[in-house]
C-alpha cells in the first residue's frame, strides 16, 4: 500500500512537472508571436511616419504671364519654337513680381530656387494645350523646390528642419504664408509621373506600369507551364528514377536564392539570346523561372487534394484520362492553383536582386507603353531612391514602400479570400 502511494505521488509529481513545462512552452510561444508582431508594428510605424508626408506637396501660388517677349515665341503652332521657349523665365518673372524688393543677383538666384526647376515644362505643356494663353496672365499653383517643401512641412514642428534653406528664403516663405500663397496639397506628381532627378517631380507611375507589364509576362508564362508540369507529374508520369529526380530538383529550385535566377537571365536571355536590357519582357522571363517551382508545388498539392473517387467515377462512365483531368480534376483543383499563382506573383512583385542583374536599375523617366519599352519596377525604384543623397527622397522611399506593401497585402488577401470561397471540403 505504501509503495502504491509512493508511485502515485511520483506520477502526480511528474504530471505537475510536465504541465508546468507545457505552460512555459505555451508562454514562450505567445511571447515569440507577440515580439514578432511588435517588430512588424514598429517597422510599419517607422515607414508610415517617414512616408506619409510624401503624399502631400508644397505648392506656391503665382501670377504667371505668358509674355511672348520673355518666351521668345511668336507662333505657338511651331512646336520647335515652343520647345525652345524660355518658360523658366516667366516663372522667374512671376517670382520677381511677387517679391519686387529683390534686386541683387545673389538674392534673385535664391528667390528662383523657391519653385521647382521642372515647372517650366508644365507651363510649356499648358501653352501647347491652350495656345490662347500666349500674352495672358493666369493664377497657378506651382510645385515648390524639394528643400522648400521639406522646410515648409516642418514649419509647425518644434524643431524646424531648415536644411539648405537660407534665412532670406525662410523670410520669403513666411511672407507667402502670411499672404496665404503657399499650401500643402495632394501630391499628384507622385502618382502620375515617372522617375526624376528632382525629388519634387519624381513619381511611381512609371515603376508601377513597369511592374504591371513584368508581372503580366510572368503570369502568362509561368501559370500555364506550372499547371501543365504539375498535371503531368501527378496524373501521367510514371513513378521512377527520372520523376523522382525531377521532383527533387523542383523542390531544390524553390530554395535557390533569387539572385541566381538573375545571373541565369543575364547569361541566357541577354548574353545568348540578345534580349534588350531593362525591358519588362526579360524581367518577366527571369521572374517566370523563379516562380515556376512555387506554382508547380502548389498546383501538385491542389491536384493531390482531389479525391481518387472523382477519377474512378469519371473513368467508370467512359471518360478518357485526358477528359478526367480536364473536365473533373482540373476544375476542382483550380482554387488551390490560383492561390499558389497569386502567392507566386506577390513574391515576384517584391523581388529586386534578379532584376538588378538584368539591368532594370536604369534611370527611366518615360512611362512604358508596352512590355518591350525600357522600364523599371517598384522594388528597384525604391532601391534607387534609397541610394539618393537628397533628404526629400527619404519620404519618397518610405511612401513607395507603403504602396508596395499595400499591393502585397492586397494580393495575399485576395489569395486567402479566393481559396476560402472556392475550395471544397471532402
Amino acid at each position: 500500500m505504501t509503495d502504491n502511494r509512493k508511485n502515485l505521488a511520483l506520477v502526480q509529481k511528474g504530471l505537475r512537472r510536465r504541465y508546468r513545462a507545457e505552460r512555459r512552452f505555451r508562454l514562450y510561444g505567445i511571447l515569440s508571436i507577440s515580439f514578432g508582431l511588435l517588430c512588424v508594428l514598429l517597422l510599419f510605424a517607422d515607414i508610415i511616419s517617414k512616408g506619409h508626408s510624401a503624399f502631400l506637396q508644397t505648392y506656391i501660388q503665382l501670377e504667371v504671364t505668358y509674355d511672348s517677349g520673355i518666351l521668345d515665341i511668336d507662333d505657338v503652332s511651331d512646336s520647335g519654337q515652343v520647345a525652345l521657349g524660355n518658360f523658366d523665365g516667366i516663372v522667374r518673372a512671376a517670382l520677381l513680381e511677387q517679391f519686387p524688393q529683390v534686386s541683387s543677383r545673389r538674392d534673385k538666384k535664391e528667390l528662383y530656387q523657391l519653385v521647382s526647376s521642372g515647372e517650366g515644362f508644365e507651363l510649356r505643356d499648358r501653352l501647347v494645350a491652350n495656345p490662347a494663353l500666349l500674352g495672358k496672365t493666369e493664377t497657378l499653383w506651382l510645385v515648390a523646390d524639394d528643400d522648400i517643401d521639406t522646410y515648409f512641412k516642418t514649419l509647425d514642428d518644434d524643431q524646424v528642419f531648415a536644411g539648405m534653406v537660407s534665412e532670406r528664403q525662410q523670410a520669403w516663405v513666411q511672407a507667402l504664408v502670411d499672404a496665404d500663397r503657399i499650401k500643402l496639397k495632394l501630391n499628384t506628381n507622385f502618382f502620375t509621373r515617372g522617375d526624376s532627378r528632382e525629388p519634387e517631380q519624381a513619381g511611381i507611375w512609371g515603376a508601377a506600369v513597369g511592374s504591371f507589364f513584368t508581372l503580366l509576362v510572368t503570369l502568362v508564362l509561368s501559370f500555364p507551364i506550372g499547371v501543365a508540369a504539375a498535371i503531368y507529374l501527378e496524373e501521367f508520369a510514371e513513378k521512377g528514377r527520372w520523376t523522382d529526380l525531377i521532383e527533387v530538383n523542383i523542390n531544390n529550385l524553390a530554395a535557390v536564392p533569387s539572385i541566381i535566377f538573375g545571373l541565369l537571365g543575364l547569361a541566357i536571355f541577354i548574353n545568348f539570346f540578345n534580349v534588350p536590357r531593362s525591358v519588362p519582357v526579360v524581367g518577366g522571363l527571369v521572374l517566370t523561372l523563379m516562380t515556376l517551382p512555387t506554382i508547380i508545388i502548389s498546383s501538385r498539392a491542389a491536384i493531390k487534394s482531389v479525391p481518387p473517387s472523382i477519377r474512378q467515377a469519371a473513368i467508370g462512365i467512359g471518360a478518357s484520362p485526358m477528359q478526367v483531368v480536364l473536365h473533373h480534376v482540373l476544375p476542382l483543383a483550380m482554387p488551390g492553383m490560383l492561390t499558389g499563382a497569386i502567392i507566386g506573383m506577390a513574391q515576384a512583385l517584391g523581388e529586386t536582386a534578379p532584376l538588378l542583374m538584368i539591368g532594370m536599375v536604369a534611370f527611366i523617366v518615360d512611362i512604358p507603353s508596352g512590355p518591350l519599352d525600357p522600364a523599371t519596377v517598384l522594388p528597384v525604384q525604391i532601391f534607387l531612391w534609397a541610394d539618393s543623397p537628397e533628404r526629400a527622397f527619404v519620404e519618397k522611399t518610405s511612401a513607395a514602400i507603403m504602396v508596395l506593401l499595400t499591393f502585397l497585402i492586397l494580393m495575399n488577401t485576395a489569395a486567402v479570400i479566393l481559396r476560402k470561397r472556392l475550395e471544397r471540403r471532402w
